[in-house]
């Protein structure tokens, strides 16, 4: 075959390799003929995608039905002439040997772009792709994947939360009451997020406060949900005595500095975090209060000196986390599109 290599590659803009809304890539496509040969077109394009799909399977092996759910959106699609169709009567001679041509390309500064993510059931996805076309051959296509984080889209992240809920015992007596206050919404990855607990005791039992900060990726096509969840980390604090009357639980939680920033503003996939605190009361229901928590992207105005690295980088840690596993039957049973619980 006349070209023997073909390739795109492009540079990193810091150590982390992540880029953001209105950076800019430079890269190059790398074409290697074997001979002289002519080409009518070179382009490239960049796009960034969000795309859901899965499948529900019915009834046994032999007399099975299959209900397939997905859904595509587009976000950005821009393309550039590297070497232009219709130019030189529609061909341009390369020399034999390895050829680069550079590319630059701004990425649109919309927040309403969503960060790179990827799961069993649906992936959000940037791309730089070139297509080389010649007379009478196949068209030619290399691609590769960049890290798009977006910046925080939306206000409120630094708001103090507060919920309350009280519980009158059946099998005891007595009332349980609990105030959950954090200081903010928005955390950073790694940051500690700092929960203050009331507790006011006036029952026959004693209660054990108790932390757990999960997941929740919630995926929509075809009319259709799918959520699942998944418990990222547990705490516990000391119980609360029988009759103890009020009492203050101070509780620090650090944000795994490995977790992907929440994914709030695609309409087909959702990253969202809960901090659910809750009372154990013995041979009772349990007190739950559930806050949202927003992980923060972190991503600065500036960009730091630029590396030397290039090709197809390594992708940070929160990217390349193995996929779960698909979900027993019951968690894979349909949602409605809306509402969404907690």
């Amino acid at each position: 075959m006349p070209i023997k290599h073909f390739q795109i590659e492009y540079d990193a803009i810091n150590t982390r390799n992540i880029f953001t809304n209105g950076d800019t890539i430079n890269g190059r496509i790398i074409l290697e003929a074997s001979t002289k040969t002519r080409i009518q077109s070179l382009i490239f394009i960049a796009k960034g995608k969000a795309l859901v799909r899965w499948v529900n399977y019915y009834g046994d092996i032999i007399d099975r039905e299959d209900e397939v759910f997905q859904d595509k959106l587009k976000y950005y699609r821009i393309k550039q002439d590297i070497v232009k169709e219709g130019e030189q009567d529609g061909n341009e001679v390369i020399e034999k040997g390895r050829h680069v041509f550079p590319f630059s390309f701004k990425i649109p500064n919309s927040r309403k772009i969503p960060s790179s993510f990827s799961s069993i059931y649906g992936q959000i996805v940037h791309t730089l792709k070139a297509e080389l076309k010649q007379s009478m051959k196949l068209k030619k296509k290399a691609k590769t994947h960049f890290t798009f984080v977006g910046k925080a889209a939306g206000s409120g992240f630094m708001a103090r939360q507060h919920q309350s809920m009280y519980k009158n015992l059946v099998l005891g007596s007595g009332k349980v009451s609990m105030d959950v206050h954090t200081r903010h919404t928005g955390y950073k990855q790694g940051e500690a997020l700092r929960v203050r607990v009331e507790i006011e005791n006036l029952s026959s039992r004693s209660v054990k406060p108790k932390f757990v900060l999960y997941e929740k990726k919630s995926f929509f096509g075809s009319s259709r949900g799918k959520i699942l969840r998944h418990d990222i980390m547990k705490e516990k604090a000391d119980a609360v005595d029988a009759n103890a009357g009020k009492k203050t639980v101070i509780k620090e939680i650090i944000i795994p500095p490995e977790l992907s920033p929440s994914i709030l503003n695609c309409s087909i996939i959702k990253l969202e975090y809960r901090l659910k605190v809750y009372l154990d009361i013995p041979c009772e229901t349990d007190i739950v209060i559930k806050l949202p928590i927003v992980v923060l992207p972190e991503v600065s105005e500036e960009n730091p000196s630029r590396s030397d690295t290039f090709g197809s980088p390594n992708q940070p840690a929160w990217m390349s986390q193995l996929m779960e596993p698909p979900p027993s039957y019951e968690e894979s049973a349909k949602y409605p599109i809306f509402p969404f619980g907690n």
